[in-house]
């Protein structure tokens, strides 16, 4: 196994604002709290975690699909994070949900079995946060079908529509965040 190693550098801007720089061929991003902890100027650590883990599973699935020469585009994938106290009454991420939105209808791609039973282990990102936050992920295809994955022994055709959702952690959240909305309530996530 080869290992590689990722650095990135923060640099505090003002209050809760950091300029994250990911190497000089990539742009730096403005990282900031919501009011009342800062200005939302910038996505916050929890929405940067949630994008992590979408735009992971969204290259997964597309790289799954063109192993067989397959195009799903144009992808939408929407995370939402829910975010609540633990035991200690600490804010944490207690579970993460990813929709996966096709482009087309799930009849325009070929190998869409082979593709469920692969796409979520190519998936480095939400394969490792996995590990301490629950992620479920749905696929629905363009028609607004939720597809779901044949038997791990077959690669039968996918069904739809699937049994609804696995229900939210049942602990009440403090905030639900999108990636689209810059605001939250509460503290500052560690």
């Amino acid at each position: 196994m080869s290992e590689k190693m990722i650095s990135i550098e923060l640099h505090q801007r003002s209050d809760y604002q950091f300029d994250i720089q990911f190497g000089a061929a990539v742009p730096e991003l403005l990282c900031d709290e919501p009011a009342p902890l800062g200005q939302g100027l910038g996505p916050s650590p929890v929405q940067l975690l949630a994008a992590a883990v979408g735009n992971c599973l969204s290259d997964s699935f597309l790289f799954a699909c063109r192993k067989y020469k397959q195009s799903p585009e144009p992808l939408r994938t929407v995370v939402t994070a829910v975010v609540g106290r633990n035991d200690q009454g600490r804010q944490r991420v207690l579970g993460m949900s990813a929709q996966i939105h096709l482009g087309v209808a799930a009849n325009q791609v070929a190998h869409l079995a082979r593709v469920f039973q692969q796409y979520e282990a190519f998936c480095t990102v939400t394969q490792s946060v996995g590990l301490g936050i629950p992620v479920n992920t749905q696929v629905i295809d363009a028609g607004g079908e939720v597809l779901t994955a044949p038997p791990s022994d077959s690669v039968a055709e996918l069904t739809a529509p699937a049994p609804a959702p696995a229900p939210a952690p049942a602990i009440a959240p403090a905030a639900v965040l999108h990636l689209v909305p810059k605001a939250r309530v509460g503290p500052p996530l560690d």
